[in-house]
């Protein structure tokens, strides 16, 4: 398997010959051209490039600069790739690096990007993951053990300039509706920290200014957090530029659905083992207007769940109509709460939603005025007996263990 992107991870992002960027434009040049058929491999960093520390602070959490994320290895041309066309991306393989045998999870702060359930956990907090092979378990969260479905959390072609323009547009739009709010409604392009691959001097410069930030996924695929793209997955992406510019990074060890920590799965450098192909004119053919995606037939199956339900009546008792964002975040509350009584913390609690391999569903969008979102939490990653019985809870998690605290 060649090598097409190699990096040092004892250098920065920046340091990388132009083989990693910050933002999406589409006149960043491509770092190297394949064929289809092709299959290489692509090194990346972890999504922070390396401000992340295996040790016991969260400070590292709460100071991270989030104006430089994420950092992505490419973009990678296909010859013959043409606007229109989709991009056929088989994931051959996703791994860890030798001397990378760990990742980590964390809750940011409210003030420095948030979550999902920041207004329940504002505070910075951090788990490191071991890896033992496909396993994983933390030294801040004791009792779980569980198979990891390693895979890109980002994967995505270059913008166009019309969609880069139409993205900037309606994400301004937005942000002008509460300009004030914390976190933000959307991150707006920021010259801070962009790093924009090979291009050079005024260009990159002016590129800057405009550049997408890499924070939330967009018609190209981008930030997606699918965690069924693992080994063995294939991705169709519309092509909007010429060759395509294929890029990838935000590596995860596992995640579950929703990502709900926001740096919610355990994040990790690594590779990816990619092939390519191309299917002319497949975005007319196909009305294709986002990715797809085959998930794989290689990937942990649990059998055994505790499913949790939400409805989209919010914490305060407030009635909200068919609001799915209200009902997942009151199924992940639930089970907080519930596993809270065997002696876990809440942030240990949101640690293991956002990391083991949890199932979200939408399990009913009709019923006025509830949604109903389920949460499902595989059982047999803990080991104790998590489900309910005659004589209650015991506190059963080994007592004294917490997740890293800032200082």
């Amino acid at each position: 398997m060649k090598t097409i992107v190699k990096l040092d991870l004892d250098k920065k992002p920046w340091e990388q010959d132009g083989q990693i960027h910050n933002r999406w434009h589409p006149d960043i040049p491509m770092i190297a051209m394949v064929k289809p058929g092709d299959e290489f491999r692509v090194e990346c960093m972890d999504w922070t490039g390396g401000q992340i520390g295996n040790n016991d602070s969260a400070n590292d959490i709460r100071d991270v600069d989030l104006t430089q994320v994420h950092y992505l290895s490419g973009p990678i041309g296909v010859e013959g790739a043409e606007p229109g066309d989709l991009m056929v991306v088989d994931i051959l393989d996703v791994g860890t690096f030798e001397d990378q045998q760990w990742g980590f999870n964390g809750l940011f702060a409210k003030e420095n990007g948030g979550g999902f359930l920041t207004d329940h956990f504002p505070d910075a907090s951090k788990s490191i993951w071991d890896f033992h092979g496909i396993y994983t378990t933390s030294r801040h969260i004791p009792n779980v053990q569980f198979a990891g479905i390693m895979h890109p959390g980002l994967i995505g072609c270059l913008p166009s300039k019309e969609m880069l323009e139409e993205w900037n547009q309606r994400e301004a739009d937005l942000i002008a509706t509460d300009p004030d709010r914390v976190p933000m409604l959307a991150c707006p392009p920021e010259e801070k920290s962009a790093v924009m691959g090979r291009m050079k001097g005024d260009e990159a410069v002016a590129a800057a200014k405009t550049g997408a930030r890499t924070v939330p996924p967009r018609e190209h695929g981008g930030n997606c957090d699918i965690k069924n793209l693992t080994k063995g997955s294939r991705i169709y992406f519309p092509v909007y530029v010429k060759d395509g510019g294929l890029s990838m990074g935000d590596l995860h060890f596992s995640q579950g659905d929703g990502e709900i920590t926001f740096c919610g799965a355990i994040e990790m450098a690594g590779y990816l083992d990619i092939r390519v192909n191309l299917i002319k004119g497949g975005v007319k053919k196909y009305g294709i207007k986002n990715p797809l995606f085959k998930p794989s037939v290689v990937e942990p199956k649990y059998r055994d769940y505790l499913i949790f339900e939400g409805i989209s009546v919010d914490e305060q008792g407030k009635q909200h109509y068919l609001d799915v964002n209200v009902a997942y975040k009151q199924a992940c509350l639930n089970a907080i709460e519930y596993m809270k009584k065997f002696g876990y913390s809440g942030q240990q609690a949101v640690s293991i939603l956002g990391t083991a391999p949890v199932e979200g569903h939408i399990s009913g969008i009709v019923d006025v005025p509830n949604a109903c979102a389920t949460l499902w939490l595989p059982t047999e990653i803990f080991d104790f007996d998590i489900m309910p019985n005659p004589d209650g809870p015991l506190e059963l998690v080994t007592p004294g263990i917490d997740t890293a605290k800032t200082s």
